[in-house]
């Protein structure tokens, strides 16, 4: 595939580009949907990783898996290329995403040992795929809470299987075999839910691997990410992915635990849904999010239109073709705006974003307009614009995020204890706002504050010390950034 040369807009020019985006109408001729006249995309430090990742990223669902009769996936993933995009979603649960990364891949000298396998271009880019198998063999039992969804292909019995599988569909032959050299620059325990499953997750990492017994995917993983055969799962000690992650749409508290039981450095990215009505359900901008970012991980935004449910569709899972929305926005709720606050969430680096459908007119083009969209810094919405998006949101499409928990609002600090002088205790979950610091009263007296901070490790809680004599009456209070307030009394 050429290399396309990229001509930077002026920031007069971007102006009138994003305006034209955020009303719908044009503004701006781009030449059809001539991406030569295209800036070079903007990019962010990914996490820990040594990868400059762009804004926007393909997701591998909308058309890449329920495709209607009238659209060619293949030419989405292409554009994206051309566009120079460099991070690519999919995941063994996505129908034929795969198979169409395939066909493109294909086109694109992407397949090792080909004759013209492109080895820069595939360096350039970072592929990820998902498993929500829970345990990394064969074998397991079924168990309360715990969830394996193999998308119905028999032979998939574990995460192992899973991998493989994603390799043999996007760079093989569809039956099992792949090339060598073949390899996913992530992988993500996908859509996380119950404490349950992550008790399995982190069997033989928390509890001793006995690789003739039955352990979690982690530990499988990590032998498929560093070449060791110490499950009994890698014999031929391949190394098929660089580094592991989770993805979760639901419940904070649960995803925060599965990063702060990670005392062994495996996790290292999180996709996570976020949007401007991520605070009228159980935050996660407030919650989980600042733990992965102080963790260092890479942190991908995924439903910023709330899987369409913003727009045309009920809030409910898609399931089907129709459920694709293949127009660019509304004038109700324009998507420039929406692309932005998720974006300028602090600590998100990219977000995915399905595409129902690209077009020769740019103001048609959902993949050209989100791109616009995405050509913003960290920092680059005020917090007045940011309310001003939520409030929007909230008015139109109030009920859009199904998919997570119902919202608690500040919640006090958790196992509060003391021992040897030493109290401690758990982080509290936010609410609408941020949590500031903890307060220590003793008899109704104020001893002291303990700012906070993400709590990266269970093994790592708040701590202050003081003298507590038996009868003193202690609590630690909860306070948020707005002055709301919630107790933990020591029993």
């Amino acid at each position: 595939m050429k290399s396309l040369k990229k001509y930077p807009v002026s920031r007069r020019n971007f102006i009138k580009v994003s305006a034209a985006t955020t009303a719908g109408v044009s503004m701006l001729s781009l030449g059809g949907c001539n991406i030569e006249k295209m800036p070079v995309p903007m990019k962010r430090k990914f996490g820990n990783f040594d990868f400059e990742v762009t804004t926007l990223a393909l997701g591998g669902q909308a058309s890449l898996q329920w495709t209607p009769d009238d659209v060619d996936p293949v030419p989405i993933i292409l554009k994206a290329f051309e566009l120079g995009i460099n991070y690519f979603d999919t995941s063994n649960l996505y129908a034929d995403s795969q198979l169409n990364y395939n066909k493109a891949f294909k086109q694109l000298d992407l397949i090792p040992g080909e004759e013209n396998y492109n080895e820069e271009l595939r360096k350039s880019i970072w592929l990820t795929s998902k498993t929500c198998m829970r345990w990394g063999k064969p074998g397991w039992v079924q168990r309360e809470g715990v969830t394996n969804w193999s998308n119905g292909m028999p032979d998939v019995k574990c995460a192992v299987d899973d991998i493989r599988r994603s390799l043999t569909q996007i760079f093989g032959d569809n039956n099992g075999w792949y090339p060598e050299g073949a390899y996913l620059d992530m992988v993500l325990i996908h859509t996380l839910h119950t404490k349950q499953e992550i008790d399995v997750l982190y069997e033989g990492l928390e509890t001793p691997l006995d690789p003739e017994g039955i352990f979690g995917a982690l530990v499988a993983l990590r032998d498929l990410r560093d070449g060791t055969n110490l499950t009994g799962m890698n014999p031929k000690n391949e190394k098929l992915i660089k580094h592991i992650g989770f993805s979760g749409h639901q419940d904070p508290p649960v995803m925060m635990e599965m990063i702060q039981r990670d005392e062994f450095g495996i996790l290292e990215g999180m996709l996570v849904a976020i949007n401007a009505n991520d605070k009228t359900k159980y935050s996660m901008q407030n919650n989980v999010i600042p733990v992965a970012a102080a963790k260092g991980m890479g942190i991908i935004a995924m439903k910023v239109f709330a899987d369409a449910a913003m727009y045309h569709k009920q809030p409910t899972w898609s399931q089907a073709p129709a459920d694709v929305y293949r127009k660019v926005g509304s004038p109700e709720l324009p998507s420039r705006p929406l692309i932005e606050y998720s974006l300028t969430t602090p600590g998100v680096h990219t977000a995915i974003i399905g595409i129902g459908q690209i077009d020769e007119d740019p103001m048609k083009c959902q993949l050209v307009q989100n791109f616009y969209a995405a050509q913003i810094e960290p920092n680059g919405m005020p917090e007045s614009e940011r309310e001003r998006i939520e409030k929007q949101a909230n008015e139109v499409k109030a009920k859009s995020n199904y998919f997570q928990i119902e919202k608690v609002g500040l919640t006090p600090p958790q196992n509060l204890a003391v021992d040897s002088g030493k109290l401690t205790w758990a982080t509290a979950f936010a609410g609408d706002n941020a949590i500031s610091h903890y307060e220590i009263v003793i008899n109704g007296e104020m001893k002291g504050q303990v700012e906070h901070k993400p709590q990266i490790l269970k093994s790592n809680p708040f701590v202050f010390e003081t003298e507590i004599k038996d009868g003193d009456k202690v609590l630690v209070i909860s306070v948020d950034k707005s002055g709301n307030k919630a107790e933990a009394v020591l029993t």
